[in-house]
């Protein structure tokens, strides 16, 4: 198997159906682990697993997964040494009360699920953990019952609050004070109990500040009656706090000591939750499990593929016993691809142990490796062309291909020459057979469908076709090579029979006929010359096509008195009959307005000589001195 035959069969998105059938995370990152197995007991297993988990739901109705969630990353904190939240814990309790809920339904149901039956027997119940944190937690919080110095400490913590409290409202009825209270209201800043007072009075007022207002207008004061209290309000919440952390470190510790058991049971349970998703699959689709072999015989009677739900039109298919290579032959959109992506993906299911839609009867090979060439795989990245793609992955499949592979290819040699592509094809078919590989091919070719028909171990089959209608019929005809629709629609469409009558001549021996139509039935085209003046009036940076050599250039100067244009292209100028010139683009609109058209003809070299003449560059002016000495010189 790879990602392209996943991919192509929509093998995930098979998954992604049967996940949402689960109940937690749990057996979702099952289902997304699993893969489709080659070894036969394995298959049969898992087969037998989803056939039991439906057995189940159809007595029961329902299987207890109450508080089952995916605790994984709550393990992982514990075996990092960290102390579990409140609700972390509760997570646990949850989970371990599923757990002996699952074990006692299973248990219940041996009758219908004696294998699954069986995994129960290998969950632990932690009837003393669920106690020990159901009594010490409540809500998201530690209960204050959960032990004797918790119970005191909050005792004491609401007294000296109901302490604090009584203080502070006598503060605020007090006379005295009422003119430099901001606010009439008791705040917590910071941990504290605070009483606004006017920023202008904070030295009249006997306290503490704690915090200021942000346009500084308020402090925030703590009274000095109440700072007693407040210290040692603040001494019990630690020890509070302490206290809590006991409780917590030491239900933490509880259920650190049994991980290993708790870990069988997630592994248990995850693997409950997907094999009961595969059954609810099962029984939403009404699926079977087939029979299965390992020696690649396929038979579908009346089956459907997976994700076309109503839409799915039933198919019966056969191979593996009297022929090892079907060639399918029909119309475009008749339905041949999706006969090839049902039987490949109907043979994934089975493999990964989920039930199929079809009749009894139905019978699936296992497979090491099932390969695809399905759809167009050109890819931008390395510019190959659909025709090269598709050979590349062929050439993959190969390699990799033995006597127990399934093959499926769609239109087989197409996107080049039709001679070569058959030919191809045929011999990429022939040693595939040869290798004990069973293939399914789509074609148009003819000559593939010869093939088939001569080879004793290769059967054509076609895709029914209803000729009243000129409509697909999505049906697979094993057997029977698809008839010349082409022809047919022809007739049909009232193509005349004249014409008709040399098709069926062409295909049957090619003998093409080359007479050349006769003269008086050619009408020639009336050459009219154009005068010079109807030609376009070609200017200085003109951009044009030289229609002789294929090559672009720019105008120099425009036409002569022998209508000649003279042109700069590839560092040349040449003149140019205006007959053999096309415009590209005109120069305003290449060129801003007042653009120096001179400079399009000298070369950067000239221009930076010019501007550094222009602005006395010293450098410049020697080299003018040398070239003239050099003159003098040479004379």
């Amino acid at each position: 198997m790879n990602t392209m035959t996943f991919e192509k069969l929509q093998y995930i998105a098979l998954k992604e159906r049967i996940k949402a059938h689960c109940v937690s995370g749990l057996g979702k990152a099952l289902i997304d682990k699993i893969q489709p197995s080659s070894k036969l007991n394995v298959v049969k297993n898992r087969l037998n697993e989803t056939t039991e988990a439906k057995a189940i739901l159809a007595a029961t109705g329902h299987v207890p997964f109450p508080g089952i969630s995916n605790i994984a990353h709550i393990i992982a904190q514990l075996e990092k040494g960290m102390i579990l939240e409140p609700t972390e814990l509760t997570s646990i309790s949850d989970f371990l009360r599923g757990c002996s809920k699952i074990k006692r339904f299973m248990e219940d149901n041996e009758f219908y699920a004696p294998t699954l039956a069986s995994y129960a027997g290998s969950i632990t119940e932690f009837r003393d953990i669920e106690e020990e944190i159901n009594a010490a937690i409540t809500g998201a919080i530690v209960d204050s019952s959960a032990s004797s110095t918790l119970k005191r400490l909050r005792k004491q913590i609401e007294a000296a609050d109901e302490k604090i409290t009584e203080r502070l409202n006598k503060f605020l009825k007090s006379p005295t004070n009422k003119k430099h209270i901001q606010e009439f209201l008791i705040s917590q800043k910071n941990g504290l109990y605070t009483i606004p007072i006017k920023s202008a009075s904070k030295n009249q007022v006997a306290g503490t500040i704690v915090e200021t207002s942000t346009k500084g207008s308020t402090v925030f004061m703590q009274p000095e009656t109440i700072a007693k209290l407040s210290s040692e309000m603040t001494v019990l919440k630690t020890e509070e706090e302490m206290e809590v952390y006991q409780i917590l470190a030491s239900l933490s510790g509880m259920v650190f000591e049994n991980l290993h058991h708790i870990n069988i049971n997630i592994e248990l349970i995850s693997q409950y939750d997907m094999v009961f998703a595969k059954g609810k699959y099962s029984m939403a689709t009404d699926g079977i499990a087939p029979e299965i072999n390992d020696h690649g015989y396929i038979k579908l009677v009346t089956c459907k593929h997976p994700l076309l739900g109503t839409a799915a039109v039933p198919l019966d298919f056969e191979i593996g016993q009297d022929y090892r290579s079907l060639v399918i032959t029909g119309p475009n959109a008749g339905g041949k691809t999706i006969v090839l992506k049902t039987i490949g993906l109907l043979t994934l299911a089975t493999m990964s142990g989920f039930h199929i839609t079809g009749k009894a009867g139905t019978e699936i090979a296992v497979f090491d490796n099932l390969f695809v060439d399905i759809g167009d795989n050109q890819s931008l990245e390395n510019a190959l062309s659909t025709f090269s793609s598709h050979m590349k992955n062929i050439a993959e499949i190969m390699n990799q291909s033995h006597r127990n592979t399934l093959l499926l290819f769609d239109e087989i040699g197409s996107g080049t020459e039709p001679n070569e592509g058959a030919a191809l094809a045929i011999a990429i078919l022939e040693t595939l057979y040869l290798a004990g590989c069973i293939t399914v091919a789509t074609t148009h070719y003819g000559e593939i469908k010869r093939y088939s028909e001569l080879h004793p171990d290769f059967m054509n089959a076609a895709m029914q076709f209803n000729n009243a209608s000129l409509e697909p019929l999505y049906k697979l005809l094993i057997g029977t090579s698809g008839e010349s629709n082409a022809l047919w629609i022809a007739n049909k469409m009232n193509i005349s029979l004249q014409v008709q009558e040399v098709a069926k001549h062409y295909m049957a021996n090619k003998a093409y006929n080359f007479e050349q139509v006769h003269p008086s039935k050619v009408r020639k085209a009336k050459v009219v010359e154009k005068t010079a003046e109807e030609f376009y009036a070609f200017k200085m940076g003109d951009r044009v096509k030289l229609l002789d050599e294929d090559e672009f250039g720019i105008v120099y100067e425009g036409m002569n008195s022998f209508n000649n244009v003279t042109v700069y292209v590839k560092k040349a100028f040449v003149e140019v009959n205006i007959k053999r010139l096309t415009l590209e683009m005109p120069a305003e609109e290449l060129y801003p307005e007042g653009y120096d058209m001179a400079q399009l003809f000298s070369d950067f070299k000239d221009r930076k000589f010019e501007r550094d003449m222009a602005r006395g560059s010293k450098k410049a002016l020697k080299k003018v001195q040398k070239e003239i000495r050099n003159s003098k010189a040479s004379k």
